[in-house]
């Protein structure tokens, strides 16, 4: 049986140190294509306009609790039954939060990828912290590392990922404060509702967000066949199927079912969703994410949208 997909093995000593030990061992190198993926997006890139203070109109967007009524924009709001804010162009940093997936499952790399999950979500975590430093943002990672506005802040991120604690599943948000964005990068397997459920809230609060999947091709296109064995990196269980290639359909419909489903409950927020994989080119999916946040949403099909 010729095997398709590994997980790195763990090495002797605790989970978390070796864990640790795999991640500062990847993060340089995800450091030196991430400013070389960034380099080559902002050689290609005329400007971009940003939401701050200005004197012209950027966006309407949902009024968060908390900020003052004069900001509220009635003659818009009178439209339906929400308030909106009249927002106006950058004068002043805006807050990006930035977060990358580096549970067990991000480790999974098939012969039809061309690195691990883990690596693609990392390089582009960085790259869009390099390009967003450059560009004046603040820069912030939740539960990692608190905001900050400088023209090295992708090193200092890759240093505070390095020394971050193991986690799964979303971030903790409690420390995010006002109006900014949150650009989520994971393998996002969990059920929809559940993720859902964490996200929603964040919405409620105003934070306007991006979500990127990154998937292998193999969990996409499921080429397994005769008899294999599945292990769930997460919890350790296997399933051992005598005949592979029979589950196929159904897994396949599954799989584009649950991405369907959670695509279009981001859309339902005003969140956008872009589909990445790990045969594509980085820069396919962080010009896709560098567009939504500039506010100008590239066309549908382009740099993994879906």
């Amino acid at each position: 049986m010729v095997s398709i997909g590994q997980i790195v093995e763990q090495t002797s000593g605790s989970e978390a140190l070796t864990r640790a030990r795999q991640r500062a061992v990847l993060i340089p190198d995800c450091m030196v294509e991430a400013r070389r993926i960034a380099n080559t997006v902002i050689a290609g890139w005329h400007g971009r306009r940003k939401r701050g203070i200005g004197e012209n109109f950027w966006q309407f967007r949902p009024y968060a609790e908390g900020e003052s009524l004069s900001r509220i924009d009635w003659r818009r709001s009178a439209r339906d039954d929400h308030m909106y804010v009249r927002d106006r162009e950058w004068e002043a940093a805006h807050t990006v939060w930035l977060w990358a997936d580096m549970s067990p499952s991000m480790m999974y790399k098939s012969s039809y990828g061309n690195v691990s999950k883990e690596s693609r979500a990392l390089v582009l975590m960085l790259a869009l912290a390099e390009i967003l430093a450059r560009s004046g943002e603040r820069i912030g990672c939740p539960g990692i590392m608190e905001p900050v506005s400088a023209r090295n802040a992708a090193e200092r991120l890759a240093t505070a990922v390095i020394h971050a604690p193991l986690t799964s599943g979303l971030p903790e948000t409690q420390m995010i404060r006002g109006v900014s964005d949150i650009v989520l990068i994971g393998d996002f397997l969990d059920d929809p509702d559940s993720i859902m459920a964490r996200i929603a809230p964040l919405a409620r609060r105003g934070l306007r967000g991006h979500v990127v999947e990154i998937a292998d091709p193999a969990e996409e296109t499921f080429p397994y066949t005769g008899r294999t064995e599945f292990t769930d990196p997460e919890t350790g269980q296997k399933l051992v199927s005598g005949r592979a290639e029979g589950l196929r359909d159904e897994y396949r419909r599954a799989y584009l079912s649950r991405r369907d489903n959670l695509g279009e409950a981001l859309r339902r927020l005003g969140w956008s969703f872009v589909h990445h994989r790990t045969d594509q080119l980085a820069s396919q999916a962080l010009v896709s994410v560098h567009m939504y946040l500039s506010g100008t949403p590239p066309h549908v099909g382009r740099g993994g949208n879906s």
